[in-house]
């Protein structure tokens, strides 16, 4: 048997999507072939600390102090990826990494901030690289982008939390000669709905813009499309993606917000979606397009929406690092296109290794 690949699969982090990468990363743990790789789950908690783990649950807790029986780890970039373990005995190497698998959504996750670490590392990693990432998860920057691309998307408008906590009245002034009520208020950089709100009348206007505040230094103000249905494909590969069947999204409440999405469990996932072949067709074409604009790697998934009658196609939104649960749309979409869970994470270490060899030709060339 040849030398199985280390793994480190790393998730939890300071965002406020914790919860759903913890879920994610005991999903794969569960999948992820042990005949072929020798996995290291690494957990960080809320308060940044990296800790070695075999309950993947324990990361869950908030305080420092809950952890005193977990080993911290360290990467040791000098020593080009490998961890250092702090136990009660002191300081040693338990070895190098040929790959780390982030589980971790919203800032300090996938937001290119951990993919640079892993750049000075020298590891392979999956997922898109520093810029992807960085630009997928920027909604205003992504947003920018999809425009130069030109792609088609809603209207909307960028405000800074600075000018807003300024001048409020001035602010709510501008959107409002723009853009026409309802409107979806949200954070720049977070994802699972955390922090946006649909807005439906100037009265609700203000708490949305302190709520979505709270997350983020910039804010997006968007157009909400109306008689629309919203639809999603999942991309997986690198320079040439491959594109997923489509997935229709009925949410239990108003919008797909964080409860539809993980806590009432009663939004319904139609998959494959009932599109003419017309437009599944146009969907697929753009989620390939929306990829390469943003210089996604390996995985994302794609958001649009449809006019009801199929005429108008807009791009929502791109995800760079998607839940990752057995259960969650993106795994869904390549089951239905006949991919499973366990070989899906198989693949995508191989184009993160990929990835990693053609990063290098290219570092050593210069």
């Amino acid at each position: 048997m040849p030398d199985k690949i280390k793994v480190g699969v790393l998730f939890g982090g300071q965002s406020a999507e914790h919860e759903v990468s913890v879920r994610s990363a005991q999903s794969v743990f569960e999948a992820i072939d042990r005949r072929k790789y020798e996995v290291t789950m690494i957990g960080i908690d809320r308060a940044g600390q990296w800790l070695v783990v075999e309950d993947v649950a324990k990361v869950i807790t908030v305080e420092p102090a809950d952890h005193v029986d977990l080993p911290r780890v360290f990467l040791d970039y000098h020593g080009r990826g490998e961890l250092t373990l702090q136990d009660s005995s002191g300081y040693k190497s338990i070895g190098r990494l040929d790959v780390m698998f982030p589980i971790l959504h919203g800032p300090y996750g996938e937001d290119g901030t951990v993919q640079g670490l892993l750049e000075l590392a020298g590891i392979a990693y999956v997922g898109s690289g520093v810029l992807g990432s960085a630009v997928g998860m920027d909604k205003d920057m992504m947003k920018r982008t999809f425009r130069a691309e030109g792609l088609p998307q809603v209207q909307y408008i960028s405000v800074l939390r600075s000018h807003w906590r300024s001048s409020p009245h001035k602010i709510q002034q501008e959107i409002e000669a723009t853009l026409s009520y309802p409107l979806f208020i949200k954070p720049a950089n977070m994802g699972s709905s955390v922090g946006v709100s649909k807005v439906h009348n100037k009265i609700e206007f203000s708490a949305a813009m302190d709520e979505a505040s709270r997350y983020d230094r910039k804010i997006v103000v968007e157009a909400c499309v109306s008689n629309c249905r919203e639809v999603e494909c999942s991309v997986l590969g690198y320079e040439e993606p491959e594109v997923s069947a489509i997935g229709e999204v009925v949410p239990s409440n108003e919008f797909y917000d964080y409860n539809a999405k993980y806590i009432d469990d009663n939004s319904e996932l139609i998959i494959p979606a009932d599109l003419n072949p017309k437009t599944a067709s146009c969907v697929r074409d753009i989620a390939k397009r929306v990829f390469l604009a943003v210089d996604a790697s390996g995985l994302a998934r794609v958001d649009f929406f449809i006019a009801d009658d199929e005429e108008t196609v807009m791009v929502n939104e791109i995800n760079t690092l998607p839940g990752f649960t057995e259960i969650s749309m993106y795994p869904k979409l390549w089951e239905s296109s006949g991919v499973s869970y366990s070989e899906l994470i198989d693949r995508l270490i191989q184009l993160a290794m990929e990835r990693h060899k053609d990063c290098l030709e290219s570092t050593t060339k210069r």
